[in-house]
């Protein structure tokens, strides 16, 4: 997700290379697979920016499971509002010390990071400012501050269908079938204002965003306030 330019094309039997994998760097989020998916959102992984969830909960077979080996690893928590760093590390959203030990027992070698929530914090300032109206403090979600973190590295950041494009359902996730419009709006995390900022710093046109479901962003060393 980064300098070229590409689109989501229709699923087909026929495409052997997507061009999401053309870009220098692609993020991909919590649980989301590429394995027989390749057609729509291709199969190169850079990063992966997972919640703690997604390391705690055993269902989610982090630990074995090959696909979260690929890339590196970059994991946030919530915390409470504005909350120290030392009463966060004492009391963390979920208890995911113990796992990420096995983890760095089992794969010394895959770079893993750990976001400070102070900086989950700051986004949600941001996204406050940027708001008509008082919001209440959630956490941001996983995509916004993925996105955050590839503006901070790329000159050109590509988003698809953060904002819904013409295909707008109300299945949660491309690989799952489960029905939520707050997975669109917003329910846990502030969706809907989130977006809203987003589309403001957007440098494509309409037609990107609601046929080919993406937004183009400029780096932060690019960005005029």
């Amino acid at each position: 997700i980064m300098n070229v330019n590409s689109y989501i094309v229709p699923a087909s039997n026929h495409i052997l290379f997507h061009p999401t994998d053309s870009h220098d760097a692609v993020m991909r989020f919590n649980t989301a697979p590429t394995k027989g998916f390749e057609a729509d959102v291709g199969s190169k992984t850079t990063f992966r920016l997972i919640n703690t969830m997604v390391l705690t909960v055993p269902a989610y077979k982090f630990l074995e499971d090959p696909q979260y080996r690929t890339g590196i690893i970059i994991m946030w928590d919530p915390s409470q509002y504005k909350e120290s760093l030392h009463k966060w590390i004492l009391k963390p959203e979920f208890k995911f010390f113990d796992r990420f030990i096995k983890l760095r027992k089992k794969e010394p070698d895959q770079p893993f990071y750990i976001l400070n929530p102070l900086n989950t914090w700051q986004l949600w300032d941001i996204i406050q400012e940027n708001s008509p109206e008082k919001i209440h403090p959630d956490p941001p979600s996983s995509g916004t501050l993925g996105i955050l973190l590839l503006m901070k590295l790329c000159d050109q950041v590509n988003v698809y269908e953060y904002l819904p494009s013409k295909r707008k359902m109300d299945q949660c996730h491309y690989f799952s079938k489960g029905l939520n419009p707050a997975c669109s709006l917003g329910g846990y995390h502030p969706l809907i204002y989130e977006k809203n900022m987003i589309k403001k710093l957007n440098q494509g046109n309409d037609t990107d965003i609601y046929h080919y479901g993406r937004i183009t962003l400029p780096g932060l060393n690019g960005l005029e306030c």
